[in-house]
């Protein structure tokens, strides 16, 4: 009977799989037609039209199901999705539990409701339900699913800030294992290792170091890491077991660098309050002699610097005198290695501690030891890669800094030479997915441009320095360097279409879209592409959402498989994922993007908003839990990163420095926090209005009538929400904060928040939140606010005319493009949020709503919600003050769209297409980027003028 109905039911796990979930839905009908009874066809019902958006009758029937306590694996599965679906993991644990009540001692139900738990972080739950399964099966894996739920009571649980219940729990863990220790029971590398762990979490550092070289430790874990027994006899403080113990590695493995910064470490806790030395003695001798058996490896080397500079910042004189002179060391150092790519970032570790009056000499004496001077070319490629070396560690020594703007000029024309001379002579017969060895030549000059851009204020030589990078990634199509400087390029004039397209070549996807999304989506908001915009968040949304589930999955896996140590690791990767700023920000941009695409009646947007689910009384945001995930690393850096004597005699501390740079991005955050404070209040504020005037909650399944105390509610909520929404630019205005400096190409760009502050937002949202409770209560103060409306959007529009029309008076239409088009942008924004809200109070009160005015009732004292006076405005009243803000909304809408038509279109001055002619660059790049900011001019345009047409129908009343 079983094969049977597995026959029946296959061709609608099919259409499910598939995705086509109606043919799902009657397939599934045909099988209950016949058979009505058929649990698993009910449930598989329930999850298709679940995906079809008829939620009351899939709950319906997953309530039915749940009632008869089913224990089928297939029912269960099809439920688990349904319950996956709906976010309700809760409700999993339930339905294993009662299956496992009616089928006992059921290994795979036992076992699946373990892993219930395990998805909501029941850890105590999990332990009783580990103990339960080994009991009726005792093998290990299950007892140490027991003992891993304990360790992670005691580390993540409601204990875990309690040391000494935390510390009770990890003593109980270790008994547990000690007990199948007694009985030789132990039988995986994976269990040796959670011992090894439950005993370091306790500190029991001489216990675990016995263990770890005992017989039971070698049997079952012959691989355990060195690093276990480094980091015990760390705790320990055996310092002398542990330098043998490094040097002993380090005999086989010369080029360890973490180990030798561990010996280096050590070698300084043995001397501790000695003034012989005697260990750091001996550390700098067998360095040495590892450079003497092994020259051509770099971790040697590096130890030697980075000895000499810890003695050096700790006050130890003989630095010199044991290792030699520290600038002769780095030279040394380029010397040997300057033929690879990683010798700039090596050198730069150690740069800053170099005498400030010595870096521009060692610099020099770097280009100098390369053999090319500004007459001569590379002969060889190695000659080629230390030239590219010289070049960037001077620049970060500041010496582009101190140069003229002719003479960066010059040096942006002998680099540009330079890669041309490079690609001829060593790129020939390079694969699609190689980097060209002479590429960072033209990542170099386009950092230079940047720097005469910033100068002269002038988009003329960023156009370039963009043109020359389109000609680089046309020979190395792979280089992600290049295509990283050409969208910041991009983004800093206003090319949302142009960063797109570089975006999608580097083919973002997976975790990459939260570590590096911030490099795009942070910017889209103010580009005016919403049809680019719209597909990037939904995509990342997506991400996000799959993930959370994803995770989950591998914190079962986990368990399964016996991998404890990836436990950990998952769970933080989940806690940083669940928690991500770029995910909050998405999702808030998303549906603030949705909202003012809206384009239908009063009806169709109430019930678009409906679907993005918003609490507006809930913040569902937890602010103290966000993590910035960004990799601000992903971008290479070449700028000057110390104090520099400039060309006046002054010292100058650059934005560069590793302290400025860390401040800045840690303001950034800061910064963006607040943008996501002012976005996440907007949207709030906006579903708020909304549930006032149609009685429901946009995410409430379907419209009922609300008691006067819900009315009251929604009116008390959206009171609040104003009050918190001033409190945030009261906020900003005392903290005053400043934009980060873009002195420098691979500075992060401002937030988007000082654009948002140039325009009147507190003002509009303050005044319209005001309009609509004076409405809601029928105060004849609501004509006078309306008044007030009327004239802040009317100054919202001339401030878009404004910003167009003089943007077309310059003659450089590139340089200030990014904020001339936040500053549209921002307008076109305010006006579609006032569309949206008062063409749905217009309709409504059009209407004549007596159950609006029934369920908002009279008070006797004259006043309503928030403390205003209640004076009775009939509906007429409402709607006729509403029609006359909807009037001066549409005269304001047109002039706005006359204005987006005679924006201009920036392209290419003449002078600047005659130097790109003269650099013979093939293909013609030009044509190319020319054509990406004609394009991306001509989206911008037709997208804003779409919703202004929208809103304009919107406003036609």
């Amino acid at each position: 009977m079983e094969n049977i109905n597995e026959r029946r039911l296959r061709p609608v796990f099919d259409n499910l799989e598939l995705g086509n979930n109606k043919k799902a839905i009657q397939e599934a009908d045909k099988v209950l037609k016949k058979n009505p009874n058929i649990q698993c066809a009910r449930a598989l019902k329930a999850l298709a039209l679940l995906r079809v958006g008829r939620d009351e009758e899939a709950a319906k029937l997953e309530k039915e199901l749940i009632v008869e306590k089913p224990c089928d694996v297939s029912t269960l599965q099809v439920l688990t999705f349904y319950y996956r679906e709906t976010d309700e993991l809760h409700k999993i644990c339930s339905l294993y539990s009662n299956a496992v009540s009616v089928c006992p001692g059921n290994e795979e139900l036992m076992s699946h409701l373990f892993m219930s738990y395990v998805r909501i972080n029941e850890y105590k739950q999990q332990q009783t339900a580990a103990m339960q399964l080994y009991k009726f099966r005792p093998k290990n894996p299950y007892y140490f699913w027991a003992v891993m739920s304990i360790v992670l009571q005691a580390q993540r649980g409601p204990d875990a800030s309690n040391k000494e219940k935390s510390k009770v729990l990890l003593a109980l863990a270790q008994r547990m294992v000690d007990k199948l220790i007694q009985s030789d029971k132990l039988e995986a590398e994976q269990e040796v290792e959670l011992y090894l762990s439950i005993m370091r979490y306790q500190e029991k550092f001489e216990e675990a170091l016995e263990f770890y070289d005992g017989p039971l430790c070698k049997k079952l874990y012959p691989g355990a890491p060195i690093t276990i027994k480094i980091e015990l006899l760390r705790g320990l403080k055996r310092f002398e077991d542990l330098f043998e113990l490094l040097k002993k590695f380090l005999l086989e493995e010369h080029d360890r660098w973490d180990y030798y910064q561990e010996l280096i470490a050590t070698c300084f806790a043995l001397d501790a309050g000695n003034d012989e030395q005697i260990y750091i003695q001996k550390c700098s001798e067998f360095i040495k002699h590892i450079i003497e058996i092994d020259a051509k490896v770099r971790g040697p080397r590096l130890a030697q610097l980075e000895l000499h500079r810890q003695m050096r910042e700790k006050g130890l004189k003989n630095a010199n005198e044991l290792l030699g002179d520290y600038t002769e060391l780095m030279i040394q150092y380029y010397n040997t290695f300057g033929d690879r790519i990683c010798c700039t970032s090596d050198l730069k570790l150690f740069l800053e501690y170099m005498d400030a009056d010595k870096r521009p000499g060692f610099a020099a004496k770097l280009l100098h030891e390369c053999g090319i001077s500004s007459t001569t070319l590379p002969e060889s490629k190695n000659q080629m890669q230390k030239h590219i070396c010289a070049l960037q560690v001077s620049r970060i020594c500041g010496s582009h800094a101190t140069m003229s703007t002719d003479h960066l000029n010059a040096l942006f024309t002998a680099l540009s030479l330079h890669y041309e001379h490079g690609v001829g002579a060593f790129g020939a017969n390079l694969l699609s997915t190689d980097i060209g060895s002479s590429d960072p030549y033209a990542l170099l000059a386009a950092n230079v441009m940047y720097d005469i851009s910033v100068r002269s204020q002038s988009s003329e030589r960023l156009v370039e320095a963009l043109c020359l990078l389109n000609y680089l990634l046309s020979n190395s199509p792979s280089n992600f360097h290049a295509k990283l400087l050409c969208l910041q390029i991009y983004h800093i004039l206003g090319c949302g279409t142009g960063a797109q397209s570089i975006l999608q070549s580097l083919d973002v996807k997976h975790i990459q879209l939260d570590s590096m999304g911030y490099l795009h989506t942070a910017q889209l908001p103010i580009e005016g592409i919403p049809s680019i915009a719209h597909q990037v968040y939904e995509n990342t949304v997506k991400f996000f959402q799959s993930s959370q589930k994803d995770t989950l999955e591998y914190l079962a896996m986990s368990y399964k498989f016996g991998s404890f140590s990836k436990l950990e690791e998952f769970m933080k990767f989940r806690d940083r994922l669940s928690n991500s700023f770029h995910s909050a920000l998405n999702l808030v941009e998303l549906q603030l993007l949705e909202i003012i695409s809206c384009a239908g009646n009063a009806k169709q947007n109430i019930t678009a908003l409906k679907n993005l689910s918003i609490k507006h009384d809930v913040d569902k945001i937890a602010w103290d839990k966000l993590s910035d995930n960004r990799d601000l690393d992903v971008m290479i850096r070449w700028d000057p990163a110390f104090p520099y004597i400039d060309e006046t005699g002054k010292v100058v501390e650059p934005d560069g420095m590793k302290n400025k740079v860390k401040q800045t991005e840690s303001e950034s955050f800061v910064q963006d926090m607040e943008l996501l404070q002012i976005r996440s209040a907007t949207v709030r504020a906006i579903a708020a209005m909304v549930e006032l005037i149609t009685g429901v909650a946009p995410n409430d399944a379907a419209a009922h009538d609300l008691p006067p105390e819900k009315v009251q509610y929604n009116s008390r909520i959206l009171g609040i929400l104003k009050t918190h929404w001033e409190e945030i630019f009261v906020r900003l205005s005392k903290l005053n904060y400043q934009p980060t400096s873009q002195k420098y190409l691979v500075n992060l760009l401002p937030s988007r928040l000082h654009l948002l502050l140039k325009l009147p937002y507190k003002e509009f949202m303050s005044t319209l939140c005001d309009f609509v409770l004076q409405l809601w209560n029928g105060a004849k103060s609501a004509e006078q606010t309306g008044a007030s409306l009327k004239t802040l959007l009317k100054k919202i529009g001339e401030i878009l005319c404004k910003n167009i029309s003089d943007h077309n008076a310059e003659q450089d239409l590139f340089w200030n493009r990014r904020t001339v088009q936040a500053n549209v942008v921002g307008c076109v924004e305010i006006l579609s949020i006032a569309t949206f809200i008062i063409s749905i109070y217009y309709e409504k009160f059009l209407g004549g709503s007596q159950q609006v005015q029934a369920k908002k009732g009279k008070r006797k004292d004259g006043k309503g919600q928030n403390g205003v006076v209640v004076d009775d405005l009939s509906d007429a009243e409402k709607a006729n003050i509403l029609s006359q803000v909807l009037k001066e909304l549409k005269t304001i809408l047109n002039d706005c769209d006359k204005a987006l038509e005679t924006w201009k279109q920036p392209s290419m001055t003449t002078s600047l297409v005659t130097t790109l002619a003269a650099m013979s660059l093939d293909p013609q790049v030009d044509t190319i980027v020319n054509n990406t900011f004609k394009e991306n001019h001509t989206t911008v345009v037709k997208d804003l003028r779409q919703i202004l047409k929208d809103k304009i129908k919107m406003a036609n009343k």
